[in-house]
């Protein structure tokens, strides 16, 4: 697989998990509940509908495109497994009279251990459902990454 391939993929996932933190960070500040499992299910649920529908998708595709998800879904809780709450961890941090660099390397190291476990399952699937699609589809997801990719 190519290297820009690789590296979207990789980004992709660490975005999506960041952004679902964020998510669910905000939310609780503002009174929204946490995504339970069935939440969770609901919404891939419809990630997985939308894409298809967009691209077309046949049976096969579409189970690979599962996996991709619940290997993104795994991710996701090993990066944040262990952890409490996400602001708590931040806020610990300048509890103190100085930054506390060597709590800050330990949480560092946990989540990049987390993306180092995971990572390669995540790029597994995301080969192999990119790798299934039909060349047309293929050109499809390379527009919407264009189009969406801003570099700014």
């Amino acid at each position: 697989m190519k290297t820009w391939i690789k590296r979207s993929l990789i980004g992709l996932a660490i975005a999506t998990t960041l952004v679902g933190g964020l998510a669910v960070a905000h939310g609780q500040r503002h009174g929204w509940h946490r995504f339970n499992e069935a939440d969770i299910a609901q919404m891939k649920e419809r990630m997985v509908d939308r894409i298809g529908s967009k691209l077309a998708l046949d049976a096969t595709q579409k189970a690979k495109l599962n996996l991709l998800a619940d290997q993104l879904q795994a991710q996701r809780q090993a990066l944040r497994a262990g952890s409490g709450e996400p602001r708590a961890e931040l806020q610990s941090l300048i509890a103190g009279p100085a930054f506390d660099r060597s709590k800050a390397s330990t949480l560092l190291n946990a989540k990049l251990g987390a993306v180092q476990a995971q990572g390669p399952g995540v790029i597994s699937a995301a080969a192999d459902f990119y790798d299934s699609l039909k060349p047309e589809q293929q050109t499809q997801v390379r527009e919407f990454m264009s189009r969406h990719h801003r570099g700014d």
